[in-house]
């Protein structure tokens, strides 16, 4: 079974601004759509606790804090632990689905995405877990590159840091030649 969709979940998790009920409901995907209106404030702070713990595992994986990363992890599984379920709609479609045992659909959401991200670790290790090196972004993301060198959420954030870096050097040369320095070399 491929546990992406539940990684990427809790990427989604980490990522989401979650300001009220609303944010909430528009992070949930469309499956849980029955579910949505069910949603209490008592949901919507037991995710914010497990978004910033979730956080804090991407933080311990870019920083080579492994044992960290393992440790938060495996509390996280002993608070919102997985029993998984074959689910489907015909003798074709059937698949596993890792829940909880149906105690809240944060309950449900938390156990997959933490189970997810936990298949992930294993299999390719914390340093692919990663927080966007844009100053400005802070969102984290799972670095499916062939030599595990991402660096950034997104192209955009990418593209946007590498403008400002030119700028900045370019800006630097600048001044330089107006202080009467020698004009360094602009890449």
């Amino acid at each position: 079974m491929n546990f992406d969709a539940y990684a990427r979940n809790g990427v989604d998790l980490v990522n989401a601004r979650l300001d009220d009920l609303d944010d909430l409901r528009a992070l949930l995907p469309a499956e849980h759509s029955r579910t949505r209106d069910e949603l209490a404030e008592r949901d919507l702070a037991i995710f914010r606790r497990a978004q910033k713990r979730l956080r804090d595992v991407f933080g311990y994986g870019t920083s080579g804090r492994d044992a960290e990363a393992v440790a938060e992890l495996n509390a996280l599984l002993e608070a919102y632990p997985v029993h998984p379920h074959i689910s489907g709609h015909d003798s074709s479609d059937w698949h596993m689905h890792p829940a909880s045992r149906g105690a809240s659909i944060a309950v449900d959401y938390l156990a997959g995405a933490v189970w997810g991200l936990s298949v992930w670790l294993c299999e390719y290790g914390s340093a692919r877990f990663g927080v966007c090196a844009d100053e400005r972004c802070g969102n984290v993301y799972l670095d499916t590159s062939s030599n595990c060198c991402r660096r950034f959420c997104s192209e955009r954030c990418a593209t946007r840091s590498h403008v400002a870096a030119h700028r900045a050097r370019k800006r630097a040369a600048s001044e330089s030649v107006t202080a009467g320095q020698p004009l360094a070399p602009v890449s």
